[in-house]
Order: structure tokens, then sequence, then C-alpha cells
């Protein structure tokens, strides 16, 4: 679901990049109040699990497309839901940056659909009434399924409605929304299911340490053992479970396919949009999570499956170590700033 800089105008774009620094301003300051010192390596290593976890699309049945995890969810109930958003818009802008995953100017959009819904909206008012007091069985699938469902539809509204009001695209709003809704309902199931399967394996590393609090996150983490499982696991991830990504297109590709015949908006050669992609160009130097393609290489080739490739194994391995490295020094910088008061 990361949008192009292409479907939008920078009016839209920039509107939202406002959106998404002043939240993160807001949650800063609520992190620098609530962080403790056991969670800020949690912000690193559970931030490099998602970026490599979001490598991995899995295919939709019967569609043609493919979807993979967003995030959110399992942050906020690991950490809370402004250390989510920390963390989650440190991701969105080691891929956006680094390799070419969204644009620059789309930046603020991608970093409030996927960050703000799931984190604000679907676990304080979906998540956590549902689960109530309870420490897992239905009240957690229910709680995990219904609010990522929940937190993704938003998000993919979000998309259609950002995408509108831009004016810049060829996709008629009943057509795009008809069509977004349903296959981000399908992702949403997966993602709850993935969430559920996250949380039980870290509630299992200490379930006397399990709290629902209006303050705290869920779990109150084994801070040694999550931090050494969530490492194990983005290391895995990245390094070899990548190759094995759906290469079907994603829900926002399938769907501006299936109205255009193309599955990604056509590149905007001046103004703004011209200036961020040769930004991006330069920046991002494993585009598309692989090494960059020799320029006599073929335009297109056919798509392989696994894609057993030392580009996408460097891509995860050093995007997760970015990750880990800038939002554990986002939680460090907070955390230091409390300290000096």
């Amino acid at each position: 679901m990361h949008m192009a800089d292409a479907s939008l105008s920078p009016a839209v774009g920039g509107a939202l990049w406002a959106v998404s620094a002043g939240l993160l301003a807001h949650c800063a300051r609520r992190v620098r109040q609530t962080l403790d010192d056991t969670q800020v390596p949690l912000m690193g290593v559970i931030g490099a699990f998602i970026f490599t976890a979001q490598m991995i699309n899995f295919s939709i049945p019967a569609t043609g497309s493919s979807g993979h995890l967003g995030g959110g969810l399992i942050l906020a109930i690991l950490l809370g839901p402004h250390a989510a958003f920390v963390t989650l818009a440190s991701v969105l802008t080691v891929q956006a940056l680094f390799f070419a995953d969204g644009g620059l100017l789309a930046l603020g959009c991608n970093i409030f659909n996927l960050g703000f819904f799931p984190a604000f909206v679907a676990y304080p008012l979906i998540f956590r009434p549902i689960l109530g007091q309870a420490r897992g069985g239905v009240r957690l699938w229910a709680g995990s399924v219904l609010a990522a469902v929940i937190g993704l539809q938003l998000g993919a509204f979000g998309v259609v409605l950002e995408t509108t009001l831009s004016g810049l695209s060829d996709l008629p709003f009943r057509s795009f929304v008809l069509l977004m809704q349903p296959i981000h309902l399908a992702i949403g199931v997966a993602e709850g299911v993935a969430t559920v399967a996250v949380v039980s394996v870290v509630q299992r590393t200490r379930p006397a340490s399990l709290a629902v609090t209006k303050a705290s996150p869920l779990v109150a983490l084994n801070t040694g053992r999550a931090v050494a499982g969530f490492l194990i696991a983005a290391v895995v991830i990245g390094g070899g479970m990548s190759w094995f990504a759906s290469t079907r297109p994603d829900g926002l590709e399938w769907a501006m396919d299936k109205i255009r015949g193309s599955e990604a908006p056509a590149r905007l050669n001046e103004g703004v949009h011209m200036r961020l992609a040769n930004v991006q160009e330069r920046i991002a130097f494993l585009p598309d999570y692989d090494f960059p393609a020799h320029p006599t290489a073929a335009a297109s080739e056919p798509a392989r499956w696994p894609l057993v490739s030392a580009g996408t194994t460097v891509s995860g391995l050093v995007g997760g170590l970015i990750v880990l490295v800038l939002a554990g020094l986002a939680g460090y910088g907070l955390r230091r700033r409390q300290t000096a008061v």
C-alpha cells in the first residue's frame, strides 16, 4: 500500500507531510514522558523485524494479487501507540530513501495511512476493548483480526481519497474504491492472523507479565529474550525467507492494473515530482530491494520464484540494520532528553 509520487499533487502530499510531522512531534513528546529504558532497544529490533516482514508478499488466493504485513498493530500492541508510530515512520522512511519503496512526496501519506489508523484508531478503539483483561484465546483472535481489518480498510480508503483529491490520475473514485477495499479486506485478515502469531509467541516468553492498563502497552516484554528473538527473526526473514515473496502485484498495484492495465502510475517528469524522483534515484542504493540493474540489462524479464538473489539478501540485512539503528537512536535520543531534564 506504499503510494508513489505520481498519484499525488504537491498540495495533498505536502498537507499529509505536515500532518504526519505533527503526529511525530506529538508522539515524540509522549514517548519522552513514558518510554521505559527497556523499550529503547525494542524499538530498534521490532522495527527491523517489521522492515524484513514487509519484504514478504503473500499471495491472495483467486485474485492474482498479493499483500504484505503493515505492522502498525503489532507495534502498537508491543510498544504502545506513540512508540509504534515513531518506529513505523522510521521503517517507511528507510524504505523510501534507500529502497525507493514509496515516493518521497508520498512519504507523509504512507506514514499516515500505515501508521495512524492502526496505532490510534484500530488499537485503542477496537483491539483493547475486545481483548479486555483476557490474555489470549478467542478475544485475542477476534481483537487482532478485526483491528487489523479495520485499520487496513481505513488506510486503503485513505489511499483512494488522497489519490482522488490530487486529481492527477485517471483512476475513477468509484472503481478504485470498489477494488481497493475488498482486496485489503483479505490482506487485513492475513495481518490479523500474523498479529496473533507474533503476540502469542511473545506472550509465551513471559506470561506472568501481561498487563492491560490505560497507559502501558499490552505486553510487558522480557527485554533480553525479546531483543534476541526479534533480531534472529529479522536476520532469518531478511537473509533468506524474503526470496520466497510472492511476485504478484500488491493490492494497490493490482487495483490500478485492473482499472487501466498498468500496475504503476506513469512518472511525471516535471516540477516537484521530477526533482524528488531525481533525489530518490541518487539516494536509493538498493532500489526495489536488489542491486541496481545494469543499464544494458533487459527492460523486463519474467518474474522468477523463488527469487534467490544476493541483492535481496543484502537488502534485507542492510535495511533491517539501518532501521534498527534509526529507530533505536530515536528512542535513545528521546530517553536521553528525558534524563537530562
